[in-house]
């Protein structure tokens, strides 16, 4: 019987390399206009080239520009003035660059600082919306909640409509700050579900399940009833990305409960009031 053969030895130097990462094209425009205010030649109150003239001197899409100079305006770095196009807002240099390297460091693709905040932004507009949904917000949520049902039951994991409902309910809390951030953190969380597949088609009943707790207890004008049940869909969609850490780890149980108080009741049905769905 011949020896085994041996692991041939991998060379030294390999240890000392790393994986090398490709820099985002909006965020390497970040960076650049984070530079030029650096040296100063890029100053508060000063008006940005327009999107297609930045996109011809960075080489890239204007995609890639607008997509920089949102997530700059979404802060409030940038200002976009009638008449005056874009401009740097009136902050000191330091501040500037320090929001500017603020907004860089930010990781979209971190599903669970995502996942953490979404929970802690979406319970409470959840609770808003059954305190504060007007006629015309439920009617939006309803239809939005309806949608996904209808393209979840072909199989379809209807991110688009997921959306949609999640953003109809953030609207239904009628506070603008609110919906804005959920309106910024929510749409990377789907497309990382998509990219993820954590919404099976076996799940996808049990995510339109989730969805009526939550819709039921805002029609119901139950605020801590929503809560729960917006918690409990938070949570679960954590878990489908962090099932196999979060069962040696237990960092899924933590992440709720030090967000959620409530959340061990999210995991019992919420009683509805009489008249709600």
């Amino acid at each position: 019987m011949a020896p085994p053969a041996a692991t041939p030895r991998r060379p030294p130097i390999l240890a000392s390399l790393s994986a090398i990462e490709v820099e985002r094209p909006a965020d390497a425009i970040l960076r650049q206009l984070r530079d030029l205010v650096g040296i100063g030649a890029l100053k508060p109150g000063d008006r940005l080239p327009a999107e297609r003239e930045l996109a011809a001197q960075f080489g890239v899409g204007r995609s890639h520009v607008r997509e920089a100079l949102l997530r700059l305006e979404f802060y409030g770095i940038l200002q976009t003035l009638p008449q005056s196009g874009t401009v740097v807002s009136r902050l000191g240099v330091a501040a500037l660059e320090g929001m500017i390297s603020n907004v860089l460091s930010l990781d979209r693709d971190d599903i669970s600082a995502l996942s953490e905040t979404r929970m802690a932004l979406e319970v409470e507009t959840a609770r808003r919306a059954a305190e504060r949904a007007t006629p015309a917000d439920l009617r939006s949520i309803r239809s939005a909640e309806q949608a996904f049902r209808e393209r979840a039951s072909a199989g379809d994991p209807a991110l688009q409509e997921d959306l949609a409902l999640h953003l109809a309910i953030a609207q239904a809390a009628h506070n603008a700050v609110l919906a804005s951030l959920v309106g910024l953190i929510t749409p990377d969380i789907l497309r990382l579900n998509g990219e993820h597949k954590t919404c099976s088609r076996a799940r996808l009943p049990v995510v339109a399940d989730e969805h009526h707790r939550v819709v039921a207890a805002i029609e119901a004008r139950d605020p801590d009833a929503a809560a729960r049940a917006m918690a409990e869909h938070a949570r679960m969609s954590h878990d489908q990305h962090f099932k196999p850490a979060a069962a040696k780890s237990g960092r899924s149980a933590r992440t709720a409960l030090a967000l959620d108080p409530e959340s061990a009741a999210a995991r019992t049905p919420a009683r509805e009031r009489p008249g709600g769905r």
